[in-house]
């Protein structure tokens, strides 16, 4: 895919480009989407009680919550090739609220499951939010607009720990009991989910020169089928060995992010005699740092992208699997509250500065088949919660045993990141094309503007 006029700066708060509108109600979705995935994540101590649930269950639930959304962003990247990001993005917000909503009615692990099963496909929206990012703006800032918009996505991960239980607090403070108040705490992010979706329809658009529907019309884009169609760039983007690489990569941080969602405040209420507010503030410190963390891993990308090409963007994605891998083994090693937090922002850093180099890389897979490679990459991180969850269900280890063990995992997955390969005329390609989009502007330049 050729997409004409991207954006070669990243003007914050010019609003008047379709680029930066894109921009922001793809971070600020991906963002409110947290909210309804993992809302529920910072209330499980009174859930667990009101419903009876045993650690293997909780863990259940936890694969449950990412489980499906492997399905879902394997399907929404060549969806959005299709459709376009703008329609994907509205459906995929207006219907995914409603099971967030409905997480009320559950009465038993049962129906608690399968209600955490349906939320897990608004994870999918993290594949639209890369796509429509990676359409709008140039070589020369993509890795920084991909990690800056999927970061201010995922510190919804942290405003939930620290939100959602204050909205609960607030529910009780009305008279009602913690059974009923949990259940409408979940009612006040389904909402908004709903509303964000209708106004991402009426204020984006595709492209920087408008939809797909009207670039095929004017033959800027070719239609959907054939060679161009969903299932051709599907099977594309699965025969490269480079995607399956990323997806393993992507596996082992993002993935790694997800698991820490679900049980950074059960942990910290568990192992340190926290209350649950307090736990809930400390792990959503892990996620605030999405505030900067995953953008300095793209504007890296990016700096490395300018000395060293595309080589460059993957040996500084290497780099920081492996510190991330090192940190986490680290962090599962600390019985000292103090240090524990001070670990875990370490550890939190380079786990989304990885996230940000991943996907520093993935816009230069393939341009024909980007809604494919990013729906494949995308869902290796709900493929690696679903396995890391296993690790967090057994009665027989502890969650500094599973941390540690994580750890080690992430080291032997950085390796991964090492066979990605480009040929030398790609190689040429790009850095022309990054020359030419940077001209006389500092790399990954942004602008207050």
């Amino acid at each position: 895919m050729e997409i004409q006029d991207k954006a070669n700066r990243i003007r914050l708060f010019n609003w008047k480009m379709p680029q930066m509108r894109a921009f922001h109600f793809s971070w600020f979705a991906f963002h409110i989407c947290f909210f309804g995935w993992f809302g529920i994540a910072p209330l499980m101590a009174v859930v667990r009680d009101d419903l009876g649930l045993t650690k293997t269950q909780i863990g259940n639930t936890i694969i449950a919550s990412v489980a499906i959304t492997v399905i879902v962003r394997l399907a929404i990247g060549v969806l959005c090739d299709k459709i376009g990001p703008r329609r994907a993005y509205t459906w995929l917000l207006c219907l995914g609220s409603l099971p967030v909503m409905s997480i009320g009615f559950a009465d038993s692990f049962e129906s608690f499951f399968l209600a955490r099963l349906a939320i897990g496909a608004i994870g999918a929206s993290f594949v639209i939010t890369q796509y429509h990012t990676s359409v709008m703006f140039a070589p020369n800032v993509v890795g920084t607009a991909n990690a800056t918009s999927a970061g201010w996505g995922n510190l919804g991960g942290g405003t939930t720990q620290i939100l959602m239980p204050l909205i609960f607090s607030g529910i009780l403070m009305l008279g009602v009991n913690e059974a009923l108040g949990w259940r409408l705490a979940m009612v006040v992010p389904g909402i908004v989910l709903f509303l964000t979706g209708i106004a991402y329809y009426f204020f984006t658009q595709d492209a920087p020169n408008g939809n797909f529907d009207e670039l095929r019309a004017r033959g800027e884009l070719p239609e959907a089928d054939g060679e161009h169609g969903m299932g051709a760039s599907f099977a594309t983007a699965a025969k490269d060995i480079r995607v399956w690489a990323l997806f393993v990569v992507y596996a082992a941080c993002f993935g790694v992010e997800l698991t820490i969602n679900n049980i950074a405040a059960i942990y910290f209420f568990d192992n340190f005699g926290l209350t649950l507010a307090t736990a809930g503030l400390i792990a959503g410190l892990f996620g605030l740092m999405n505030l900067f963390a995953r953008t300095l891993g793209g504007i890296f990308s990016d700096l490395f992208a300018r000395n060293s090409g595309l080589k460059g963007r993957v040996r500084w994605l290497f780099i920081a699997m492996l510190c991330e891998g090192v940190a986490l083994m680290f962090f599962s090693q600390m019985h000292v509250l103090a240090l524990a937090i001070g670990i875990m922002l370490v550890f939190s850093l380079f786990v989304q500065m990885a996230e940000g180099a991943t996907f520093g890389v993935v816009p230069f897979i393939n341009k024909k088949a980007l809604g494919a490679v990013a729906g494949i990459v995308g869902a290796g991180g709900n493929a690696g919660a679903v396995a890391a969850g296993f690790l967090f269900r057994s009665e027989a280890l502890t969650y500094q045993q599973g941390l540690f063990y994580l750890g080690m995992a992430v080291i032997i997955a950085s390796l991964c990141a090492l066979l990605v390969r480009f040929s030398p005329e790609v190689e040429a390609e790009e850095n022309a094309a990054y020359q030419d989009a940077a001209g006389d502007q500092p790399a990954a330049a942004l602008s207050l503007r």
